[in-house]
């Protein structure tokens, strides 16, 4: 409990740090786009959240997979915590792509292939929320069966013909200028440690859980023998 404790002090400084940076960089240093101008800047919020909401789900599904392997509370929970922070972080990329698109495409949804895709995204994170109160199996299953999606919004602009741009970061380099892709970057790497700090809050629940059990445990045992 001393080390999760130390360990949730160290990511909360972390996180400040890093979000006050993010904020400064995005609303000071970063210039407006030449077409978009002020617009441009739910960009740097946007693109990061949805990097977060697919790796937040890749890590879950990973979690889920050993779960039901191993049957461990620990996946469990880490499972349980990476289905809610990346429902939000979905929720929020839509949410933001939606205020994006409105004065650039003049409207808050089209049926286009990345967002359709993001979409089917969030309602598989919804439906393991909701399976998680039915069976803890069958939500971990259908988070091991949702990764088919994630390619599907990765190359959805290449594939069909869609609003959305190609990739902007390959291999080959990048397309953004670096005054927008620094805070685009900066924005995504508080993402992280938000999220670790989830789990070392998680790890914390269950070793007090562990604890309360094995404590109820010897006390009925001393009742007993007493009685």
């Amino acid at each position: 409990m001393s080390k999760t404790r130390s360990y949730a002090y160290i990511l909360i400084g972390f996180q400040l740090f890093l979000t006050a940076m993010a904020i400064h960089l995005s609303l000071r240093v970063a210039p407006p786009d030449l077409q978009q101008g002020g617009n441009s800047r739910i960009l740097y919020v946007h693109v990061p959240a949805a990097w977060m909401s697919i790796l937040v789900y890749l890590v879950t599904a990973i979690n889920s997979s050993f779960f039901l392997l191993t049957k461990h509370p620990l996946f469990l929970r880490s499972s349980g915590t990476g289905t809610e922070i990346g429902a939000f972080s979905t929720f929020f990329t839509l949410v933001t792509g939606a205020f994006w698109g409105r004065p650039m495409w003049g409207t808050f949804w089209v049926w286009d292939a990345r967002l359709t895709s993001v979409l089917i995204l969030f309602l598989i994170y919804l439906g393991a929320l909701r399976f998680q109160k039915l069976s803890v199996e069958l939500a971990s299953i259908l988070i091991c069966v949702g990764p088919i999606d994630i390619p599907i919004i990765k190359f959805s602009v290449n594939w069909w013909n869609t609003l959305h741009q190609p990739g902007s970061i390959s291999r080959s380099g990048t397309s953004i200028h670096v005054s927008m892709l620094i805070p685009i970057l900066s924005n995504f790497a508080y993402s992280p440690f938000f999220t670790l700090f989830f789990f070392v809050l998680e790890t914390r629940l269950l070793i007090l859980s562990f604890l309360e059990s094995s404590l109820t445990e010897e006390i009925e045992a001393r009742e007993c023998m007493h009685k």
